[in-house]
């Protein structure tokens, strides 16, 4: 009987079910590349950027305060018999509900810095590419404290003979209730207007014109006119103070390239200014009463 060699095959072992393909890890923010700056828009669509900026922030304040100067000239009464209020009750006869009512309102205003600084990043910048950041802050005080107390005694003298002359309201710093919350908010009030108008007039709008093409000296007319404007409210005195102050700070500006000086300025002097009124309104001769 011939025998066959058969090659004998052990059956494969069986591993079991392969277990389940783990998902990939997620990055972390920290793996993340770095957002690169988008490319930089044509030149029409900055001019509607600017644009846009500017009619949700100071250039609608601009607007109101217009239409608001043109009533006071049509109004029978004198512009110095006219009143013009900074900081008011909200809530008249509610304290606590007038509380939160500033502070809701000091909040919304700064809503435009956030967008400027939303902006910067989009075309890769920082908040100290326009100087507002805290590298430097012994010589930004110091510059900010000599600048406030020259502009600031100049504007007082200005708006002291402006209303004398009858060319302006009788500015009502504050009129807000005698409470204990009333020189905080005065004071965040003062740091807000800081802010807002210094990091949008000043670091934004020069920063735009510059890559518009736009020349140095002319830009900085521009922001001390739109300056001006949003003061017309209390008169035509306030628009030309106003005016003045923007050009300086714009001048310095170039020279410093920070904003950081001039936000210090510009509190000390909002805030020397509502403060001094609530105390000294009424008790003192040359300073108009409320």
């Amino acid at each position: 009987m011939t025998m066959t060699d058969e090659t004998s095959v052990s059956p494969a072992v069986s591993a079991g079910p392969e277990p389940p393909a783990r998902p990939a890890p997620v990055p972390s923010p920290r793996d993340d590349p770095a957002p690169q700056p988008l490319s930089p828009p044509p030149a029409w669509l900055q001019r509607w950027e600017i644009a846009a900026v500017l009619l949700v922030s100071l250039g609608a304040s601009a607007l109101y305060a217009l239409l608001s100067f043109i009533g006071s000239l049509t109004a029978k009464q004198s512009l110095s018999h006219q009143t013009a209020t900074l900081n008011g009750s909200l809530a008249p006869g509610r304290p606590l509900l007038d509380l939160f009512s500033q502070l809701l309102n000091i909040t919304l205003s700064l809503a435009p810095v956030f967008l400027v600084f939303y902006l910067l990043a989009r075309a890769g910048e920082r908040p100290s590419s326009i100087g507002a950041d805290a590298r430097e802050p012994g010589r930004d005080l110091a510059r900010g404290a000599v600048l406030a107390a020259v502009i600031g005694g100049s504007g007082l003298g200005l708006y002291l003979i402006a209303f004398h002359s009858g060319v302006e309201l009788n500015v009502v710093a504050e009129n807000l209730p005698d409470i204990w919350w009333r020189i905080p908010v005065l004071l965040l009030s003062a740091l807000q207007n800081a802010i807002s108008e210094e990091v949008i007039m000043i670091g934004y709008l020069l920063s735009r014109l510059d890559r518009l093409g736009v020349r140095p000296g002319r830009a900085i007319v521009l922001s001390a006119v739109i300056r001006g404007s949003y003061h017309l409210y209390q008169g035509a005195g306030a628009f030309l103070g106003n005016a003045v102050m923007g050009l300086i700070f714009g001048y310095l500006y170039r020279r410093w390239g920070r904003v950081m000086p001039l936000i210090i300025a510009h509190f000390l002097i909002d805030a020397v200014t509502f403060v001094g009124y609530a105390l000294l309104a009424g008790h003192v001769s040359w300073l108009p009463k409320p």
